[in-house]
């Protein structure tokens, strides 16, 4: 069934690869989305080759003791509807032990990840478009760096079902990422990150406590984008310690349902809706605070 497919981990050399695959399928990767997770997990990621040549992809990432992930699910077309896809599932799944495991699943494969024991939490909409800074944004937003790693960090951990300290260091250091962060009175009240990714820039992830608050920080994101990708001149890299732009761009921002403000600031904003999946989970995972979640951080990983 398998003919003879050889299922490892993945590394690095094979992130190309799969970051291509996920390209051609129109998920709009970012540039440095698979490294962040293999610091994450350097065990987390699998390939099924056959006669050395790649075929088929998944990630189980784990964080804690408590929480995966699966994504990146893929087959090259050409091997599809033998089996191989199927076989690296569960040579991948039992990486996450007794962990609950979430995924971003499209419709058309919804109900097989609901018979793999899955179950819906929420719907995400995808929401595509151009904008540009106002520049009220910057003036209020500060780079990540200047709020402080472990303020930012214990943020995140309120709108994420674990906490990912490894994770956010590799993500807010990564080329081509942007990340503002907003203090009023002394507190973080939300922050930002927007990335390069194969068409246009990817927010992600974008947690505010109020859609005031978020609006300042995706203007700063906007206003501070690497130019690379038609957001003007490059504006460095790193931990969001570049200078702002002035400048807009394409901009992709994964929306959960069960924030209406954040679904009622992309339409306001223009943004129009391109795809939707379902997050769906095997069991219980810890309280998030819907509210703050903005946009998501990436469907295809977390």
């Amino acid at each position: 069934m398998t003919d003879s497919l050889r299922i490892t981990r993945a590394s690095l050399a094979d992130w190309p690869i799969i970051r291509g695959w996920c390209a051609d399928e129109g998920w709009n990767p970012g540039d440095h989305d698979g490294p962040c997770f293999l610091a994450q997990d350097p065990e987390g990621f699998f390939v099924g080759r056959i006669g050395g040549e790649p075929v088929s992809a998944v990630s189980v990432v784990n964080y804690g003791d408590a929480f995966s992930f699966l994504g990146l699910y893929l087959v090259k077309p050409e091997f599809r509807g033998r089996g191989h896809g199927l076989a690296t599932w569960q040579a991948a799944l039992p990486r996450a032990g007794a962990r609950t495991v979430g995924l971003d699943g499209v419709p058309a494969q919804q109900d097989s990840y609901r018979k793999s024991g899955f179950s819906d939490a929420h719907r995400t909409v995808r929401f595509v478009g151009e904008l540009t800074s106002d520049g009220s944004g910057p003036a209020a937003a500060v780079p990540l760096a200047e709020a402080g790693f472990g303020e930012v960090a214990d943020y995140d951990a309120l709108c994420f079902p674990a906490p990912r300290p490894v994770f956010l260091r590799e993500w807010f250091a990564a080329p081509g990422h942007v990340g503002r962060a907003l203090v009023v009175d002394g507190r973080l009240v939300g922050y930002g990150v927007l990335r390069a990714a194969h068409d246009g820039h990817r927010v992600g992830p974008l947690f505010a406590d109020s859609r005031v608050y978020a609006e300042v920080i995706l203007d700063a994101l906007v206003a501070g984008a690497a130019g690379d990708r038609g957001f003007g001149r490059s504006a460095g890299r790193g931990t969001g310690g570049d200078s702002a732009t002035g400048s807009g761009g394409r901009i992709v921002i994964d929306v959960p349902e069960t924030n209406r403000e954040a679904l009622a600031m992309v339409g306001a904003l223009g943004l129009e809706p391109s795809f939707e999946v379902a997050r769906m989970y095997t069991g219980p995972v810890r309280d998030v605070d819907h509210g703050k979640v903005f946009g998501m951080t990436t469907l295809e990983l977390g």
